[in-house]
């Protein structure tokens, strides 16, 4: 495997996920060579990311009209390993690798049915203010929410 800038140890990484969710690579996401378009992961991310949060019982605050505090994307990147092709069925994993006062870094592994991984990625998340758009710590609470491998039923 390539070297990748935030991966130190590649089997270590692999396995501290345990959050995933499956993704089927649709026809419209791939391009006249067949194999999916370098753009979709992207989508990919933000799919499983939701949901993730979800799990986490972050998106439910967020998305409420009186709630002050909104995620945002401050950055996202990919790096392509294996072509993916029409018709694929996917587990896209997601955790929290590390929690900063507002902000924190997520990773990303997308996965085919051999196991075998195909992309792999990281992007920067703000909780910012709706109306200052300046960061909102992350309570001590929240930010073991973030960082613990368990997931949390839904209410």
């Amino acid at each position: 495997m390539r070297n990748i800038s935030y991966i130190h140890n590649f089997q270590e990484w692999k396995n501290e996920f345990s959050f995933f969710h499956p993704v089927k690579v649709r026809f419209s996401e791939t391009d006249m060579f067949g194999h999916l378009n370098n753009t979709v992961p992207f989508a990919y991310f933000e799919e499983a990311r939701i949901e993730f949060l979800k799990k986490k019982q972050f998106m439910q605050d967020w998305v409420r009209k009186d709630h002050e505090a909104i995620p945002v994307v401050a950055d996202l990147q990919c790096d392509y390993i294996k072509q993916v092709f029409f018709d694929e069925l996917l587990q896209v994993y997601v955790k929290v690798e590390k929690v900063g006062s507002s902000s924190c870094d997520i990773h990303y592994m997308a996965v085919d049915t051999k196991g075998e991984v195909c992309f792999v990625g990281r992007g920067a998340m703000v909780q910012m203010s709706m109306g200052t758009g300046k960061g909102i710590a992350f309570t001590d609470e929240e930010k073991q929410r973030l960082l613990s491998s368990s997931v949390m039923m839904e209410v």
